[in-house]
């Protein structure tokens, strides 16, 4: 019975990998916790099976992020506070990937082999960014994210160096459209959207982002 459980879910994560299913799939009256590497099988065809993202997806590499992170992200997708809006082409897409965890115990599970994962720069993609000049706005981003970009568990601020410059550009310019930050139950993105507001247009976007680029050296 057991046995029949497991195979069943795992068909249901595999189908929703490949696009095959709009949510979760769950056996009646299954309790069993997948294993966070076969959870993670519903994250590979936009993630990578290294986790290292996708740029043609709007995928961003996840692999090595704090647990905490990635658990407190799944939370916000499967309630809604994150990937909602219908503008959030990528969140939308998120949202019922989020759902192929059943309960807490598989979103601690899948996160934690999110974080066992090895962690890669990604070397940057972007043109015309001064970092020079992106310095002098990271000075917003210090208190929360760190000089060296490591992030801090106790602000909910993710660790960002090392990150894909065209991802954290692309979330910059959601948090000021307000795509990201203005469900009331995101309380940390209602803290990181009023610091991205401080960036007037997408020049200074690429400059800070262009030198949070230079963190992961």
């Amino acid at each position: 019975m057991h046995r029949n459980i497991r195979r069943s879910r795992s068909l249901a994560l595999a189908l929703s990998a490949l696009g095959l299913s709009a949510g979760c799939v769950k056996p009646e009256g299954a309790q069993a916790v997948l294993p966070g590497k076969e959870l993670f099988g519903a994250c590979v065809a936009c993630h990578g099976t290294d986790g290292l993202g996708n740029q043609s997806l709007g995928a961003p590499s996840i692999a090595g992020l704090p647990a905490w992170y990635v658990e407190a992200q799944l939370n916000k997708f499967k309630t809604g506070a994150r990937g909602a809006h219908p503008d959030d082409v990528e969140g939308l897409r998120m949202r019922p990937m989020s759902r192929q965890m059943v309960n807490d115990a598989e979103v601690k599970s899948v996160s934690a082999y999110v974080a066992s994962l090895t962690r890669t720069p990604i070397a940057p993609q972007l043109k015309g960014g001064v970092a020079a000049t992106g310095q002098a706005s990271y000075a917003t981003c210090l208190a929360c994210h760190g000089p060296e970009g490591k992030g801090n568990e106790q602000l909910k601020a993710p660790p960002i160096a090392g990150q894909a410059d065209w991802y954290l550009f692309a979330q910059l310019k959601k948090f000021r459209a307000g795509i990201r930050g203005t469900n009331p139950a995101d309380t940390s993105g209602a803290t990181m959207r009023p610091m991205a507001l401080t960036l007037a247009d997408e020049q200074a976007m690429l400059n800070v982002v262009a030198h949070i680029s230079t963190l992961a050296k």
